[in-house]
């Protein structure tokens, strides 16, 4: 890990791993390389993490949350390509300029207690169900979730080197941003059309081109 800053937060990644056990996965994002933000991973045979990998969650479950506050959201569902059921908390890390340079994760797999959950609702004969999903408002973004939107595009497209792209590297830009849920999030898509110096209803075409390319 290159950034100093997020070097501090390994001893509490590792803290948190070890107080909760193997089912607790905790991972190290630097949002300052989103296309490769993860830089440490503790027990990520819970979701599979792997140091290089992009951030997945942030945007569409975190940021867009009614119930992020405070930089943190705490509690939310996540499933795994395997069906996994996921309990995970997300907090947003500052530098001493007040910019997020990155987030730290704490995923917990909630296998165990959901087949224990089953076995005690038997056993004693309940049949109420707890639910914990939370119902997700279409809220408008605040001014600070753009700011971070934005800065998050600003570092994807430097990162690729946008300077004499051709179009299938810009279809593939386009595309790895709405998939991380980028473009949910309003000015977004003026933003990416100036920093690629094509048209907002280019990249409205390109996302098209995407969609129907993932449905086939």
């Amino acid at each position: 890990m290159d950034n100093k800053e997020l070097k501090r937060y390994i001893p509490i990644a590792d803290l948190i791993a070890k107080t909760f056990g193997k089912n607790c996965e905790v991972v190290i994002h630097d949002l300052t390389v989103p296309q490769n933000s993860v830089v440490y991973a503790v027990n990520n045979h819970v979701t599979g993490r792997q140091v290089g990998q992009p951030f997945d969650h942030l945007i569409k479950q975190v940021l867009l949350s009614s119930e992020f506050e405070n930089d943190y959201l705490a509690g939310y569902k996540i499933k795994t390509h395997e069906g996994k059921e996921i309990k995970s908390s997300t907090a947003l890390v500052r530098d001493s300029n007040n910019k997020v340079i990155g987030a730290l994760c704490v995923n917990y797999d909630l296998e165990n207690m959901i087949h224990f959950k089953a076995f005690l609702d038997d056993f004693v004969g309940g049949t109420q169900e707890v639910s914990e999903e939370r119902t997700e408002d279409n809220t408008e973004p605040t001014e600070n979730i753009v700011e971070i939107a934005d800065d998050l595009i600003d570092r994807i497209i430097a990162n690729a080197r946008p300077e004499g792209m051709k179009r299938k590297e810009k279809i593939k830009l386009i595309a790895f941003m709405d998939e991380k849920g980028i473009f949910l999030i309003k000015g977004s898509v003026d933003k990416v059309a100036e920093k690629l110096g094509i048209s907002r209803v280019t990249v409205y075409s390109y996302l098209d081109e995407i969609k129907k390319t993932n449905e086939k």
